[in-house]
């Protein structure tokens, strides 16, 4: 791959998984705080709403991007330690999808499926769960970032 090319996946990759990693963060230090002392039934509710929304053309360009462009920067890339940190970053982003997939959206919908139910159940059975599973992904997302970043410094 030109060193051209190779630049622009990294700056897709390294902006992609900045952004979603920022999204995943602002969740955790303010929206979840920000809704968490919000009685069950507009917690239920606001969560609801949130899972409707989220998963917009917007969010699906970062939760693909965060996958293929270290994909093809750790495949196209040159190779030593930027190809290593490229692949763990995408490990990194790969395992918060998968975390994503089998926890949260399960949640999500489960959620999604009590509504016109008990409100405090429904939250008892997802918050604590849900916020578990966030943090680790957030992490994650967070870790790939600042491997992305790293090869692009030394790029």
């Amino acid at each position: 791959m030109s060193s051209s090319l190779s630049s622009l996946f990294l700056a897709l990759a390294v902006i992609t998984t900045g952004l979603y990693a920022g999204f995943m963060l602002t969740f955790l230090i303010a929206v979840m705080p920000g809704i968490a002392a919000l009685p069950d039934e507009r917690f239920t509710d606001a969560m609801r709403r949130f899972n409707e929304k989220v998963p917009g053309p917007a969010f699906m360009v970062l939760f693909l991007g965060v996958i293929a462009f270290p994909a093809v920067v750790a495949i196209g890339g040159d190779g030593g330690t930027g190809r290593v940190l490229a692949v763990a970053a995408l490990v990194c982003a790969v395992a918060g999808h998968l975390i994503t997939i089998a926890g949260n959206i399960p949640l999500n919908k489960a959620l999604a499926e009590s509504e016109g139910g008990d409100d405090s159940t429904a939250r008892a059975a997802f918050e604590s769960r849900w916020n578990r599973l966030h943090r680790v992904r957030t992490l994650l997302s967070l870790a790939a970032f600042a491997l992305l970043a790293v090869v692009g410094a030394e790029f």
